[in-house]
């Protein structure tokens, strides 16, 4: 049985030895304000299996000519047909199962049969700005070079069809757009690994471990008293590191405070808990710190979507990445930031953030030992 005073006990030890820790306060609120202005500014990567949802309302043999061009380019994978036009793309969009929609028009063929200028329309997720663009420029040369050769066939004159395209969540494809969001997640989960990393750890090097074993304080206790100060830590660094995106680099904000702060939640106790439980297996604070940087950073920069795009990985790398709790905080912070979704979308997520955390806390709790060898 888990007793609030022993834990608040364990709590306010940790902050005091915080308030004399003057590195780990630096780590603390300093790097992270480091690290979003370094890093908001764009990275660019081939794309290549665009997941495409096709809107064909005219259903021709021109339309679908047109379609199979998209599909034989060898960028562009059809997923799935909005049976209706209103609520289709958007939700697909949404949801993040296309990164583009084509919608071909009713009058499509009748147009070019008339020798008038036919659209197509492609309605583009802007989330990811570079993606957004490439797959833009895919798009673009695709119907110049079908419309070059339907003017040739047909004598036209002028250009028988013209591209309508519209981004939506991020229509200036700004990078910063795309990348602020993605490092609230990068940063939290190096942030409070690394600062967990050193809590037992610490107790053992200034041999204060005997007296923590001393006393009637449970394994539990023990940890969830060494974190509670790093989880408000963390709290304050996502409202920090938000604010600085939203007012240094003027990213949009559409969704709710209130559900990114309990997502956040979620997966900062996770995070911290796979500091603790490196602190009580490595019982040294250097090697702690280099286990945290490791199993952090690379992962969180490299596989969870923040840097190239999960879908273009290969396939044993892309199930690795189910393992990465960052790749759940970034769609979250993106679709808050972003598209302004609710927890009907991101309640997977969230889901599995928090069976994340619980297992955090379980193993935390096996690996940390009062007894001293």
């Amino acid at each position: 049985m888990i007793d609030p005073g022993r834990l608040w006990a364990i709590a306010r030890k940790e902050i005091l030895q915080l308030r004399r820790d003057t590195r780990s306060l630096i780590l603390a609120f300093l790097l992270p304000v480091t690290l979003v202005v370094l890093f908001g500014y764009a990275i660019s990567w081939d794309v290549e299996n665009i997941q495409t949802a096709v809107l064909d309302q005219d259903r021709s043999a021109r339309s679908r000519q047109l379609l199979d061009a998209f599909h034989a380019s060898g960028y562009f994978e059809f997923v799935q047909v909005p049976e209706d036009y209103a609520r289709g793309p958007e939700e697909l969009l949404d949801r993040g199962a296309a990164r583009i929609v084509l919608v071909v028009p009713p009058d499509f063929s009748e147009d070019l049969d008339a020798d008038r200028t036919a659209e197509v329309q492609a309605l583009v997720d802007g989330t990811d700005a570079n993606t957004a663009t490439i797959t833009l420029g895919y798009a673009r040369a695709i119907v110049q070079d079908y419309s070059r050769s339907v003017r040739f066939a047909g004598g036209t004159v002028g250009p028988p069809i013209r591209s309508d395209t519209r981004v939506w969540y991020n229509e200036e494809l700004e990078s910063k757009n795309m990348i602020v969001p993605g490092l609230v997640a990068v940063i939290m989960m190096i942030i409070a690994a690394m600062l967990t990393s050193l809590t037992i750890a610490r107790e053992w090097e200034r041999g204060t471990m005997e007296q923590l074993a001393s006393t009637p304080v449970g394994r539990a206790e023990v940890v969830l008293g060494k974190l509670l100060p790093y989880v408000v830590i963390g709290i304050i660094d996502v409202v920090l590191v938000s604010v600085i995106g939203v007012w240094l680099f003027g990213v949009p904000f559409r969704g709710s405070a209130g559900l990114l702060m309990i997502l956040s939640l979620a997966f900062i106790i996770g995070a911290a808990t796979l500091g603790v439980f490196i602190s009580a297996v490595a019982k040294s604070q250097l090697l702690a710190t280099q286990l945290a940087m490791i199993l952090t950073f690379l992962p969180a920069f490299l596989l969870s979507g923040f840097m190239y795009a999960i879908e273009v990985m290969p396939a044993a790398l892309e199930a690795v990445t189910y393992l990465i709790p960052a790749r759940y905080f970034l769609v979250v912070t993106r679709g808050i930031f972003l598209k302004g979704v609710g927890v009907e979308v991101l309640r997977v997520q969230g889901l599995l953030m928090i069976a994340f955390a619980a297992i955090g806390l379980f193993a935390s709790t096996r690996a940390f030992r009062k007894t001293i060898r």
